[in-house]
């Protein structure tokens, strides 16, 4: 059986000067409306392509430091997934299912926006209102009837962070991301340590502790300079 979602409370971006005229809620009904006369198999296929981008999108990270062929940000929530029900093995406490969906959701809306990094001329609130809205867009393509508005609200949960399968999954993408560093110094030569050295005391839980130490443990030995 699949665990709870926690439901956010949404926050609103949009002022009393934003808000759309009577002509552009017409027009907004009027998408609704087309949506919603989509059958389920259309709108199942709608979604699915719309998340193709994610394995041919590299992640921004690496190919800012020069490496050949990077993985895509598909191939990071493939394993992200792996690691979410494996790790959650060691805290039974935890939902497993949750800790898998969450893995799946975390990066979906860089489906639409891309991979937005900390190097990225966008502020972080630019980056969660970019995020946040591609989310809304993604639940009005598959609808809730398929699960739209559960997506949404893990994807907001995970964002959030506090739930404890949050906190797991928050401790997974900065391993996930380590792993691969260390993977690709092995195959590269390349000095990866900047990925090592911004998550380094950042993790949450007793599993990411542990994991963190066996993942840098196994980093390429380097003559001392």
């Amino acid at each position: 059986a699949l665990c709870s979602v926690v439901k956010p409370g949404f926050v609103s971006f949009v002022s009393t000067s934003q808000r759309p005229s009577s002509a552009s809620r017409t027009n907004s009904k009027t998408r609704a409306l087309s949506m919603s006369d989509r059958t389920p198999a259309q709108r199942a296929i709608d979604f699915l392509h719309l998340t193709q981008s994610l394995k041919t999108t590299p992640r921004t990270g690496w190919v800012n430091h020069g490496i050949g062929n990077p993985e895509s940000i598909a191939d990071h929530m493939y394993r992200m997934s792996l690691m979410a029900m494996v790790a959650s093995k060691e805290m039974p406490e935890l939902c497993q299912a949750k800790c898998v969906n969450l893995a799946l959701i975390h990066d979906l809306a860089e489906a639409l926006v891309g991979d937005i990094t900390p190097n990225d001329p966008v502020t972080k609130e630019e980056k969660q209102k970019l995020e946040s809205d591609a989310m809304a867009k993604i639940r009005e393509v598959l609808g809730d009837s398929l699960g739209g508005d559960t997506i949404e609200q893990l994807w907001h949960e995970y964002e959030d962070g506090i739930t404890p399968e949050a906190k797991l999954l928050k401790d997974l993408d900065k391993l996930e991301m380590i792993q691969q560093a260390g993977e690709y110094e092995h195959t590269t030569g390349k000095d990866l340590s900047d990925f090592f050295t911004s998550t380094a005391g950042k993790f949450q839980t007793k599993v990411g502790q542990a994991w963190e130490a066996e993942i840098v443990s196994r980093r390429p030995k380097r003559d001392a300079q």
